[in-house]
């Protein structure tokens, strides 16, 4: 497993015991084996979702606000703690190795502070799925881009786990510290405080900027595809490029019909 450097290059982070005690080659074996799995865990969350939603039709929603509160407090827990420790390692390779080196880096995944969080990114896209699950049984508006999105998510971050993407890292990192803010908000709103409508649209407006970078880094992986430094292959951009091309444009368009239009139409009433 060629990573281009040796991690001993790297400033000495501290790491904690479940994270040093942590065996990534079994991790990845596993994935490796086991990736194509995430097919059918997609296929499954369909048939759940559409199914529930049906079941729902001529039924009273449910409430849920005790149980959504806490799954989003978990949820913005382990997204607050996994950001931290992956920021640890990317400042680090970044003020150490430069930006080109953080961008085409692999060390993400067997390193021993960011190790462990590169494995439970690519699962919680699992437990994410529960997202949905909440929003049909309280019967309230499932849009495309939301299961679109869990779907593509679940099956690239897994994927990318197993071949161990350049540039995965900041992919990790931005989605981490997204979440953080945005499953905050959630249980914020579950547990049945007002939020003023300007968090909801920066927490949008983070998610976009999140897809803009993220198609940075992956022009920048295909410019630097020949550089030894950077073992990216056509297969690894082509599935990220177009994955996170379909989000800005979904995102966007989510962005201008709930806040833009709605605000141009509560002015024009």
């Amino acid at each position: 497993m060629a990573l281009g450097f040796s991690l001993s290059a790297l400033p000495p982070l501290r790491e904690y015991e479940l994270e040093r005690s942590f065996d990534e080659r079994e991790a990845l074996g596993w994935m490796r084996d086991n990736w194509q799995k995430s097919f059918f865990f997609a296929a499954a969350y369909v048939m759940l979702i559409f199914g529930t939603q049906h079941f729902m039709k001529e039924r009273r929603g449910y409430k849920l606000r005790a149980p959504l509160t806490l799954w989003s407090l978990g949820l913005a827990l382990f997204s607050a703690i996994g950001t931290h420790r992956s920021w640890k390692y990317m400042a680090s390779i970044t003020s150490s190795m430069g930006f080109k080196q953080s961008v085409c880096d692999q060390s993400f995944y067997v390193h021993h502070v960011s190790k462990l969080w590169a494995y439970l990114f690519a699962l919680s896209k699992v437990l994410e799925l529960g997202d949905t699950v909440f929003i049909v049984l309280r019967k309230q508006k499932l849009i495309f881009l939301h299961w679109y999105h869990h779907i593509a998510t679940l099956i690239y971050a897994w994927y990318a786990y197993k071949e161990m993407v350049p540039g995965g890292g900041w992919f990790t990192v931005m989605n981490f510290s997204v979440h953080t803010f945005m499953y905050s908000y959630y249980s914020v709103r579950a547990a049945g405080f007002r939020v003023p409508r300007y968090i909801a649209m920066a927490i949008t407006f983070s998610q976009i900027l999140q897809m803009l970078i993220a198609i940075i880094v992956n022009v920048l992986l295909i410019f630097w595809m020949e550089d030894k430094v950077c073992p990216v292959t056509w297969s690894n951009v082509s599935f990220s490029s177009l994955m996170y091309l379909s989000y800005l444009v979904l995102f966007c368009n989510f962005f201008f019909k709930a806040y833009l239009t709605s605000t141009q139409k509560s002015k024009g009433e």
